[in-house]
């Protein structure tokens, strides 16, 4: 049997404690995250979660993975929110104007009429504007990691077809269970509705609601069109999707990790605006096809009048009003 000099016994030690560090930073930190979409599995959004993974998966040697639920495996998306900041889910995918409640610059990016196009928001996205919008996630339990298209929202529904605001008083109408939307649609002299994404189909097949708002791939990949002939292309609002990581989560990551996670947002950012252009012309088709009426002859000015109370109030806020004039003044 060998002995070992007390010098020859320290280096041993200290190979050893070496290898059982680098496992642990290899392996023992290596782990599965979950991330929350209400989308079905096709959908641009989902996809590019998954693209988003491979790229994770790649750029830690296989260490750390992103396991997507979609489809509200996790729960509706304000309850997927509350989760996410609990740190019971790591990433998270929603439209802007459901965080808002949580986040209030999210609120601004879901100001009715703000954008003048798409081109125009993703000026303001892919700019200072939207860099500094995603830091300001932190305080608030979340990360900001990239944002993704949802194209523009507009007003659809079963009774009749809608080419001005007399047209929709009375109708029910279905809003995101956020504070802000449902003031808007109250503001065009619709009843506005409450309800969880999920639960939109039920209430037109039922005559719940008579409508609801939304983009052209949410119209038609949830079977809405079916339910709903009259689609007026109101495009009141363009907020987009944004992507986000429980701050809990991303705290346990290395700087290198965090670097790896962001950049892989990014890219999946820029994954998801293409497959996104594809369905909505795709989705717009095929509305078409199914005799879905569009609305596009319409004064939208009366539209635009009737938010100045909505503004009124988000700018007794200095800082809302300043990141509402920057946004405008993005060429």
């Amino acid at each position: 049997m060998p002995v070992y000099r007390r010098a020859d016994l320290s280096r041993i030690i200290m190979l050893v404690l070496a290898l059982f560090l680098t496992a642990a930073s290899t392996s023992a930190f290596a782990r599965e995250f979950r991330a929350a979409d209400t989308q079905n599995e096709s959908y641009p959004t989902v996809q590019a979660l998954h693209y988003m993974g491979s790229l994770v998966a790649e750029r830690t040697g296989g260490r750390h993975e992103i396991k997507v639920f979609h489809s509200r495996q996790l729960g509706e998306e304000k309850e997927t929110l509350e989760q996410t900041r609990a740190g019971a889910i790591d990433i998270n995918r929603t439209n802007v104007a459901l965080i808002g409640s949580m986040v209030p610059a999210m609120n601004v990016l879901a100001m009715p009429f703000l954008f003048r196009s798409i081109e125009h928001l993703q000026k303001v996205l892919d700019g200072p504007i939207g860099n500094e919008i995603l830091d300001s996630f932190e305080p608030y339990g979340f990360v900001g990691l990239a944002f993704y298209d949802s194209g523009a929202r507009s007003i659809y529904n079963h009774v009749r077809p809608v080419t001005s605001m007399a047209d929709l008083k009375g109708l029910r109408i279905r809003v995101q269970q956020s504070e802000q939307m449902v003031e808007m649609i109250r503001s065009l002299g619709a009843d506005p509705v409450a309800l969880p994404y999920g639960q939109v189909l039920t209430g037109l097949s039922t005559k719940l609601i008579d409508g609801a708002e939304n983009n052209w791939p949410s119209f038609v990949t949830t079977d809405h069109y079916k339910f709903a002939g009259f689609y007026t292309l109101t495009e009141h609002t363009m907020s987009p999707e944004v992507l986000v990581m429980s701050k809990k989560a991303w705290s346990d990551l290395s700087p290198e990790d965090q670097k790896a996670f962001r950049e892989a947002a990014m890219r999946s950012s820029r994954f998801m605006r293409e497959k996104w252009r594809d369905l909505e012309v795709r989705s717009r088709r095929q509305a078409e096809d199914a005799g879905v009426k569009i609305v596009t002859d319409f004064d939208r000015k009366p539209l635009e009048a009737a938010m100045a109370g909505i503004y009124t109030k988000a700018q007794q806020d200095p800082a809302i009003a300043q990141l509402i004039e920057r946004i405008r003044k993005v060429q």
